[in-house]
């Protein structure tokens, strides 16, 4: 990037919160909210709110803790307006794409010392690898082969912040948690951010992929079976599938007794025992992306199955199952609604685009003060992370810009 290139990047970035500005409210906290933005971008150091009021804005660091922490923006309507932005300036790069958008759900943890910032909890830590005091937040991320952006979050609260105690009660109200938000598993949570997605109307998935915290959950995929979303969610090992029409399995009708008409389980086996009596030639390798030391490569194979759900008979979906090339390869297991006619390639690209919420939460950590900051409350929490998308989404496009330039 050269000095020109700043120069420019830095108009634009005013040209840019005019766009946020008005949902902000007075023009106070509009400057607060461009001040943030552009601190969480340039702060040298720790991106919190004290440095950045005193190194990028006007040295009020109570009025910048207080638009933070409890001023009455709202924090979806910000969220929102990125939404319209990732659809005006990101989406077209997807057209020629033969995933189109796909919309990323992962979680992620931040640490935290106390217990009174709003859902830390001893809960696991996906960085560490192990459970650590943390806040987790459950994130919606919108990716384009031009970039993503993320589109939406939510702070997750465990059970013991929900109880109906004089000491879960006096918790949610320190952190300013308000009275309707009641405990829902992250898979719920996950579930609601698409749907929300899909009521707005304004951007369109095209794919939803998770890890298996979220696929081995049967309520979320069958919201997104309600949404009529595709998805591709990775699934634990021991998921069962029925391997041939249950309709067809039920058994023949006796001269005495009942009429059946639950299917026998003779077919229902575990995507593990299903991938083992594959042929050799049912695998095809597939690159899925270019890797640091040259393309990245899996074998995939896809199989035609029926889902369950509760123990019961559910839709046909596509087992798609992904093995590394190594000599103990590593399996993975995906269940995916596409139709009849969805080719292996296209779910194999959708089920390793997970990759770039890795690019985005280390692009966010490292560089945009994500876990840098200092409040405790419900609201500030989202506030901070709605911040967040602002300042990436603006790196993004700053970054489509220059390579656009240069080609030119």
């Amino acid at each position: 990037m050269t000095p020109d290139d700043v120069r420019a990047a830095a108009e634009r970035l005013v040209q840019f919160h005019e766009r946020f500005a008005p949902l902000f409210g007075k023009e106070q906290a509009q400057c607060h909210a461009f001040d943030y933005v552009k601190g969480l971008m340039v702060c040298p150091e720790r991106k919190s709110i004290e440095p950045i009021a005193l190194l990028v804005g006007h040295g009020d660091v109570s009025g910048l803790q207080k638009f933070v922490n409890s001023a009455p923006w709202q924090y979806d309507e910000v969220q929102a307006e990125v939404q319209a932005a990732f659809d005006d300036d990101l989406v077209p790069s997807a057209k020629d794409s033969p995933v189109g958008v796909v919309g990323v759900i992962d979680e992620s943890a931040f640490a935290k010392k106390g217990t009174h910032s709003a859902g830390v909890a001893r809960q696991h830590n996906g960085r560490l690898g192990k459970e650590d005091n943390c806040q987790v937040g459950v994130f919606l991320i919108g990716v384009t082969p031009a970039g993503a952006a993320l589109l939406d979050h939510r702070l997750y609260l465990p059970k013991p912040w929900c109880e109906d105690t004089p000491e879960a009660r006096g918790r949610r109200e320190k952190a300013h948690i308000p009275d309707g938000v009641a405990f829902q598993p992250k898979a719920r949570i996950a579930a609601e951010l698409v749907r929300n997605i899909a009521v707005l109307g304004q951007t369109t998935l095209d794919w939803v992929v998770a890890d298996e915290e979220y696929g081995k959950a049967g309520h979320f995929r069958d919201a997104m079976d309600e949404l009529e979303q595709k998805y591709v969610v990775e699934v634990p090992v021991t998921t069962t599938v029925w391997t041939a029409d249950p309709a067809t399995c039920v058994p023949p009708r006796r001269a005495r007794g009942r009429v059946p008409t639950a299917p026998t389980r003779e077919g229902v086996l575990s995507v593990a025992a299903v991938a083992a009596d594959l042929p050799a030639g049912a695998w095809h390798a597939l690159k899925v992306r270019e890797g640091a030391v040259g393309p990245l490569v899996f074998e995939f194979t896809a199989v035609r199955v029926w889902a369950m759900r509760d123990q019961k008979p559910g839709p046909p979906v596509w087992l798609l199952i992904r093995r590394s090339l190594e000599e103990t390869p590593e399996v993975k297991y995906y269940i995916s609604n596409g139709d009849a006619e969805t080719t292996l390639g296209v779910m194999a690209l959708v089920a390793c685009s997970r990759f770039r919420v890795e690019e985005f939460f280390e692009a966010c950590k490292s560089y945009l003060g994500m876990a840098q900051y200092e409040t405790r409350s419900y609201v500030g929490w989202h506030h901070h992370m709605a911040l967040v998308a602002v300042a990436h989404l603006f790196v993004t496009l700053t970054r489509v810009r220059l390579k656009k330039s240069r080609r030119g």
